[in-house]
């Protein structure tokens, strides 16, 4: 088969006015980047609109390193809706420089099931990344700088909570001291570097609803604490309004497509690991306001991005996902069962056998949220038929629907039996129910999640997770939804812990909380 970049060097894409235009996006709404890239106008959403607007999550079971294809079977479910002739558009997240540079490479999908341009797209697209770097590091600055011209505010250098960031993976810079070289280089301080997808910023543009709103969730941003323990917020730093400046491009959603031509929207990036995990909620909208059909999808394993879809986007945005998709793949399942990563293209029906109580699990925690998942399996080359049938029998004892998918092989077409699942279930949608309530104390919120989604028999609090709740507390946070930051190659807090592990106490130390 050929490489992602030999198919992609062979596609003939249409205009993207054609594509805006298939949504029924007028042209006064499209802000072209190009030919084939555009972003479009938060305005657009004011337009008036007949389309059913229904939204279908794709999620996984606890991936390898690689991961199991929750995007490019995003695509390849879009692209199979369209084969049917549906209204759909695809809802997705932006690529992050570090993992495209680094060992996981890019998130365009793959095969036959991508968005294009790829290489635009992986890279500096349309400038998002970039301007939500500029205005957190603008946010950096301001604070070093009020803090070297007299320091009204009292802020306590060693209390700054806010930290610079790049799109890129650099652990050198995770830990730095600040302000060195002399008395005309600012005040000597700890600080360090986090990655431009795990940004505040990057969170609360891809939950903000507009721009008015964005601004408020700048204005009450916690930066720091001063000597007194008083919490400073970034609107009295009065540099709020200069961010916004910044990032008033970058608020309005990028229009793409795919390689058989359906629409794609893709914008915000925020890591499942570390923030909520989900495309922003502008493309989420902007999808739902023009197609009768919505394709998204959640980072990691569902105990991570879809918990957080659910229990923070959905349940700030009033969302309600007709199905859930849950991919995966038998080299996860075998993995999950013991198997030597460098092992998984043998067959290993044991191992594989064993690593069906990660499938179960997920397919458990689809059903708190009060939703009926459709496992699709994404086959590799090498996957038997045994393995096949082995996986199609477990679903079989779940009464969950199963399909086997080719979709990186076959584009649209190998997608097709899922596209008819995902109709036949969302037609008997029921609401979905979040795992908690918000006004829990949020020690119970955590546990709620680590017993229910986790399976961790209890929590162990460190005496710093303790003291950070307390300021939570203090701070008037606790009716906030919880957003945990887990290793993603467990259920557990431990990463070395495959398949379902049990009789496990869940430690987790807070990095402390920031209002979004």
């Amino acid at each position: 088969m050929p490489s992602d970049v030999e198919i992609a060097s062979k596609f003939s894409p249409r205009p993207i006015g054609e594509i805006a235009a298939s949504l029924g996006i007028c042209e006064d709404d499209l802000l072209p980047c190009g030919r084939h890239l555009a972003k479009v106008h938060l305005r657009a959403l004011s337009q008036p609109s007949s389309r059913k607007g229904r939204l279908v999550l794709v999620s996984a079971t606890t991936p390898t390193a690689s991961g199991e294809g929750k995007t490019t079977t995003s695509i390849g479910l879009g692209q199979a809706f369209s084969r049917l002739g549906e209204s759909v558009c695809l809802a997705l997240r932006e690529p992050s420089l570090g993992p495209c540079l680094g060992m996981k490479g890019g998130a365009t999908g793959g095969g036959y099931s991508q968005v294009m341009p790829a290489d635009r797209i992986n890279l500096h697209f349309t400038g998002d990344f970039h301007a939500i770097t500029s205005a957190n590091n603008l946010l950096s600055a301001a604070i070093d700088n009020h803090i070297y011209h007299g320091n009204e505010l009292g802020i306590d250098p060693r209390q700054v909570v806010w930290r610079r960031v790049m799109d890129m993976n650099d652990r050198s810079l995770r830990h730095i001291v600040v302000g060195l070289g002399g008395k005309g280089q600012g005040i000597p301080r700890e600080g360090g570097f986090d990655i431009t997808a795990a940004s505040e910023v990057m969170a609360m543009l891809c939950l903000a609803e507009n721009m008015a709103d964005l601004r408020r969730r700048l204005d009450r941003t916690l930066v720091a604490f001063s000597y007194g323990g008083e919490p400073v917020r970034a609107s009295q730093l009065q540099v709020t309004g200069a961010m916004l400046a910044l990032l008033r491009d970058a608020i309005h959603p990028n229009l793409v497509q795919t390689l058989e031509g359906t629409p794609a929207f893709i914008h915000g990036g925020p890591f499942a690991n570390i923030a909520h995990g989900c495309n922003s909620l502008a493309a989420t909208r902007m999808a739902m306001h023009h197609a009768d059909w919505v394709i998204t999808e959640a980072g990691f394993g569902f105990d991570l991005g879809a918990e957080k879809f659910f229990d923070i986007k959905c349940r700030l945005a009033n969302l309600d996902p007709v199905a859930v998709v849950l991919v995966t793949t038998v080299r996860a399942l075998k993995m999950h069962g013991g198997r030597d990563k460098a092992e998984l293209g043998e067959e290993d029906l044991d191992a594989l056998f064993l690593g069906l109580a990660n499938l179960d699990k997920h397919i458990e925690n689809v059903g708190k949220f009060n939703k009926r998942p459709v496992v699709a399996l994404n086959r590799f080359a090498g996957d038997s038929e045994a393995e096949v049938a082995l996986v199609r029998a477990r679903c079989r004892e779940q009464a969950v629907p199963f399909a086997l998918c080719t979709h990186h092989g076959d584009g649209g077409a190998g997608a097709l039996e899922l596209a008819r699942l995902v109709m036949a279930v969302a037609a008997d949608s029921e609401p979905f129910a979040p795992l908690y309530p918000l006004d829990l104390p949020v020690v119970e919120k955590v546990r709620i999640i680590c017993r229910e989604i986790y399976g961790a028999d209890d929590v162990a609090f460190t005496r710093q997770a303790e003291k950070d709740l307390l300021q939570v507390e203090r701070l008037g946070l606790s009716g906030l939804p919880v957003c945990v930051a887990k290793a993603p190659s467990s259920l557990s807090d431990d990463p070395a812990l495959r398949g379902r592990p049990r009789r496990q106490r869940y430690h987790r130390a807070s990095g402390g909380v920031r209002p979004r």
